[in-house]
């Protein structure tokens, strides 16, 4: 049913408060504030890795991911904009 290849790693506040070195109440309102994004399972929260990811670079990691590829892409692409600039 479930195997470690599609589950996302998650971690408890407590786990995030002890990573970030911050207090389990920082993490908390951090949560409520929007600036960790987590998903509340009954009573607990449950923040994803990519939550974190997210607090540094400022993009979701699946945005993050394709900014790099993009990154990558830039030498070739401006390659073809010279090429097609100097056919004009």
């Amino acid at each position: 049913m479930f195997s470690s290849e599609n589950m996302t790693l998650v971690y408890t506040p407590e786990q995030v408060a002890e990573m970030l070195q911050l207090s389990k109440n920082t993490v908390y309102s951090l949560i409520s504030r929007g600036e960790i994004v987590a998903k509340k399972l009954g009573n607990v929260y449950r923040i994803p890795a990519t939550s974190l990811s997210f607090m540094f670079t400022g993009l979701d990691y699946d945005l993050y991911q394709a900014e790099e590829v993009d990154k990558a892409n830039l030498p070739s692409i401006e390659k073809a904009l010279k090429a097609v600039r100097r056919k004009r």
